[in-house]
């Protein structure tokens, strides 16, 4: 048998079929390679946020969202639900409220509405409030009452200190500290249920409002002392007044009439050489005297006369001072460093300066007093480290070395960006590509839950992460200070409460 040779029972080759079916394939061929030297197109992809609890408000009944927008504990409750820890699934929830008798019962749900931990009468959540009087709860604790005493546990449910006070409540503005009470005397724990200070006085207070800054005491004569968080007594109980100054490892306080500045080794610094201290820093002392604000050592000898209307510390020996109705900046020899032309100038931690400007607007300069910007700063960002600034009608954005960073690094998590175009707002991608075209009169950037603020007409909407419209234009937010969507919900007026709604203005 020859290679190749066709057996005579074999079908012969359709050369028309053989050469449509190449035809077809060099057709293929060509759409693939054209195909591939098409432009990307970039497809919206979700943003991805991170799991987390909020309080809802709707149809005067409150429950809980995810950070998706889904349902969690349906809104059936007559009472605000508080979730002390936004990451975990433990609500605190209030039942046959009693106002006039402040009466109530308190318990903990789960994500499924079950009851946590039943084996007390009472579980409520720890509310404090902070030095701007916004409302905080401690992220680790929880109040139990049982048989009419208190205790703490963990958001675990182990206990931390068995419920045997008569009260138990957190010192104000301050975090980790709670203040006990039994047989009639108060003490101190932390949140993890250490004795800080055993219950033996009739008065604590904070020194700052840095728990680890120390406590203020005040025995059964009457006398006040210090005690620090490693619980040991800085200041003996012998003052008749401990002001809430403290620096250098030094305290001002009034033992009879003498007004003194102290150390914590006991020595006496200073008497009766001022009548008011405002702060303690590098060794010196902002006092104050008939309005007027001036420096002295911690020897007593004057640093700045008492010539300025206010004055507060900065860093390096520089001072925010304020004369004639205006703001500067002088050193420690009162040479000016900033000219006196502001309304108002704040130190911000993270190290630049804030000088409000006559016209409202605000210049920010950096720590050798050089203005590297100027407009209106709309969010301090601590926790990623930028500053947002209005400027010219546009947002731009800095870190806290005040040099101007794109969007796309600073809110590198984003999906969507906002974008300006003819006085109209859209969203870009982080390619530049329009995904969200400018047909918006305002609108917000992308928030930690993935979705922006729209408006059209006067009226508030949202978007998802993807462009897509989850709320049409319809609120009128003229009381919300900030402006925030998740999903269907939106941030209510009272940000201090901090729930979202879905409640018409």
């Amino acid at each position: 048998m020859g290679k190749g040779k066709r057996y005579d029972g074999e079908p012969k080759l359709n050369m028309k079929k053989v050469v449509a079916v190449g035809l077809v394939l060099i057709v293929l061929i060509m759409i693939i390679v054209l195909m591939c030297r098409l432009p990307k197109v970039d497809v919206p992809v979700g943003k991805n946020v991170a799991n987390s609890y909020i309080t809802v408000y709707t149809n005067e009944k409150w429950g809980v969202i995810n950070s998706k927008g889904d349902t969690i504990i349906d809104a059936k409750y007559n009472n605000m639900i508080v979730i002390p820890d936004s990451t975990k699934a433990i609500f605190i929830c209030q039942e046959n409220v009693d106002m006039e008798n402040g009466t109530y019962n308190s318990f903990a749900i789960d994500e499924k509405g079950n009851r946590l931990f039943t084996s007390y009468d009472q579980v409520e959540a720890m509310q404090n409030i902070d030095e701007n009087g916004m409302l905080f709860y401690d992220t680790n604790v929880l109040k139990v009452q049982k048989d009419g005493k208190y205790g703490l546990i963990n958001l675990n449910g182990k206990e931390l200190i068995a419920p045997e006070y008569t009260s138990i409540y957190p010192l104000k503005n301050v975090s980790r500290s709670f203040v006990t009470e039994k047989d009639g005397k108060k003490g101190l724990i932390d949140n993890s249920g250490s004795i800080i200070i055993e219950n033996l006085y009739t008065e604590i207070s904070p020194l700052t409002n840095k728990y680890e800054d120390g406590y203020i005491v005040k025995d059964e004569n009457g006398k006040y002392g210090l005690i620090n968080y490693n619980k040991k007594q800085i200041l003996e109980c012998k003052y008749s007044q401990i002001m809430n100054i403290f620096g250098s490892d030094m305290y001002v306080v009034k033992e009879n009439e003498d007004v003194k500045l102290v150390t914590a080794k006991g020595e006496t610094k200073l008497t009766n050489k001022f009548t008011e201290a405002v702060s303690i820093d590098n060794s010196n002392l902002i006092i104050k005297e008939n309005n007027k604000y001036g420096v002295i050592s911690a020897e007593g000898d004057t640093i700045i006369e008492k010539d300025y209307d206010d004055l507060k510390y900065t860093f390096n020996g520089n001072y925010i001072a304020k004369k004639d109705g205006k703001y500067g900046i002088i050193d420690i020899n009162k040479n000016v460093l900033v000219e006196f032309n502001y309304n108002y100038i704040s130190y911000i931690n993270e190290g630049f300066i804030e000088a409000e400007k006559l016209d409202g607007e605000t210049d920010i300069l950096d720590t050798t007093f050089k203005i590297k910007t100027s407009g209106i700063i709309s969010e301090i960002n601590t926790k990623l480290g930028y500053i947002k600034v209005r400027k010219d009608g546009d947002y731009k954005y800095y870190n806290f070395k005040l040099e101007e960073k794109d969007i796309k690094d600073v809110l590198s998590a984003n999906t969507l960006y906002l974008s300006k175009s003819n006085d109209k707002y859209g969203f870009v991608n982080s390619n530049g590509v329009v995904v969200v075209n400018y047909i918006y009169d305002d609108a917000t950037e992308q928030n930690d839950y993935g979705y922006a603020a729209v408006k059209k007409d006067g009226k508030w909407g949202a978007i998802d992460s993807t462009g897509k419209v989850v709320v049409e234009p319809k609120y009128n937010f003229s009381q919300n200070t900030i402006i925030s969507f998740i999903n269907k919900w939106h941030l209510a007026p009272d940000i201090n409460a901090n729930y979202y709604t879905d409640i018409m203005e």
